[in-house]
């Protein structure tokens, strides 16, 4: 599956959050941070998402999903 960047309109919907409940999960970290697309635009990268969503499915704890989002960023840097 291709791995695609999503602007926050449908972050929001696959999340079935408000945009200041996501914002607040990015900063208590769980979440994880938007990628810069542009000068004045970000995404979050589909995969991202759907890990996250999964560990919520399967009912992580937000310790468990707090290691997930820095796993995941960390992972952001070993892509060529």
């Amino acid at each position: 599956m291709a791995n695609t960047i999503l602007r926050l309109p449908v972050v929001l919907k696959e999340r079935g959050r408000s945009r200041s409940a996501h914002y607040q999960d990015i900063q208590q970290g769980l979440f994880t941070h938007p990628v810069q697309i542009g000068l004045r635009a970000v995404g979050w990268p589909s995969c991202e998402i759907e890990a996250i969503n999964a560990a919520r499915i399967a009912g992580k704890t937000d310790d468990e999903i707090r290691a997930l989002v820095v796993k995941l960023e960390a992972a952001r840097k070993t892509v060529i």
